[in-house]
């Protein structure tokens, strides 16, 4: 939970700037691979000095068969020009690292060869890339931010997006993806899932989640200027400069073997184990996705976490708990909000716009945390 609370501070207060792990990307793109062939990939929230997106990207650009690699960086990136890992010799080509007045830039690869005869490509040879005619590298006249008239040029060009984009602005990242009919594989808060923008894209298989971070931890390297105080105990480490959340995800749209991995189901439904909503007739509560019962072939409602073993072909989505307007709905009882705030409610509970609720044995009220209606496509008998 402190990892949430502090990704939750992050965003609120626009802080984005986190830099995703070289061995998490490999983790999640290797099984993209078949998608990259004869394509153009568009790191548009990356600086190329910095970003491990587009070291991957440079490093395997044979091995995926890349059409062409793009990457752009946004004006006050803090890292821009300040760890020069990569491209010593680029001072020739835009700012020189200690001067005040950084400009945005671009790179462009079509053409990686082995610059240093040892048969394979590596981090050395990238500092030779831009030396090759073929590729560009070359200042924007605007910002670099990723909604700018050069960069959505840049966007109308590429066949697939891959980045961590701004936390902040991840319903607006993803608008302008959907807008422009692109593919994508993008870093955002698993609660994005909730939002009123995003979850209708899940719910029309326009979208949906990858394979996730390792053990559910996603590790990522925050700038030096950043408060580390703001962290909650356990989240930033001071030994390896990297932050911990357990609360992200990579969403996409592009198809991969996980999403078409059915959910086994054993249990089976008792009325006891299952309470059914107070205020939506004929759809029960789950709460563990273990737990969804193999013989019910109504309404369930399960957590978010759901959407990382959805199967399209298994389930089928009807909308989120608190939004529904399904045919079999009930009003609430009369004297559902006295009891439920007399019972300990909280002020979530809103007239006419409901969470899903029920009455347990000892007769409480009990609104479990946002949940996901859904029906199994495949019904017993």
């Amino acid at each position: 939970m402190a990892g949430n609370k502090s990704l939750g501070k992050a965003k609120d207060a626009k802080k984005d700037e986190f830099y995703t792990q070289l061995s998490d990307i490999e983790n999640e793109l290797r099984h993209y691979k078949e998608h990259f062939q004869g394509k153009i990939v568009f790191c548009n929230c990356d600086d190329p000095y910095e970003s491990n997106f587009f070291k991957y990207f440079a490093m395997n650009f044979n091995y995926l068969g890349l059409k062409k690699l793009i990457a752009t960086c946004y004006v006050s990136s803090p890292v821009m020009y300040t760890q020069l890992s990569l491209f010593d010799d680029m001072e020739y080509q835009v700012q020189a690292p200690k001067n005040p007045n950084k400009k945005p830039y671009k790179v462009e690869i079509t053409e990686v060869t082995d610059e240093n005869n040892d048969g394979a490509f590596d981090l050395e040879d990238i500092k030779h890339l831009l030396k090759n005619k073929k590729n560009v590298c070359k200042v924007l006249k605007g910002d670099g931010d990723f909604r700018s008239e050069e960069c959505v040029e840049l966007l109308k060009e590429a066949d697939i997006v891959v980045t961590n984009p701004p936390f902040s602005l991840f319903r607006e990242y993803v608008a302008q993806l959907v807008e422009y009919n692109k593919k994508f594989i993008i870093i955002g808060n698993q609660n994005a899932i909730t939002y009123n923008q995003i979850f209708p894209l899940l719910k029309e298989n326009k979208m949906w989640l990858g394979y996730g971070f390792q053990g559910g931890n996603a590790y990522f390297a925050i700038p030096s200027s950043t408060d580390k105080d703001n962290y909650a105990a356990g989240v930033y480490n001071s030994s390896t400069g990297l932050v911990k959340f357990r609360n992200c995800a990579w969403f996409t749209n592009l198809d991969i073997e996980k999403r078409h991995d059915k959910l086994i189901l054993y249990k089976k439904y008792s009325p006891e184990e299952y309470p059914e909503y107070d205020n939506m007739s004929g759809c029960i509560n789950v709460d563990h996705l273990t737990d969804i019962p193999v013989d019910w072939n109504d309404c369930m409602g399960v957590p978010i976490t759901f959407m990382d073993k959805y199967n399209p072909d298994q389930f089928e989505i009807l909308g989120q708990g608190r939004d529904m307007e399904l045919p079999n709905k009930v009003g609430m009882k009369a004297d559902f909000l006295e009891k439920y705030f007399a019972n300990g409610g909280t002020g979530q509970m809103k007239p006419g716009h409901p969470d899903l609720c029920y009455y347990d044995k000892d007769n409480k009220c009990v609104v479990p945390y946002r949940r996901i209606i859904i029906r199994r496509k495949e019904q017993s008998t």
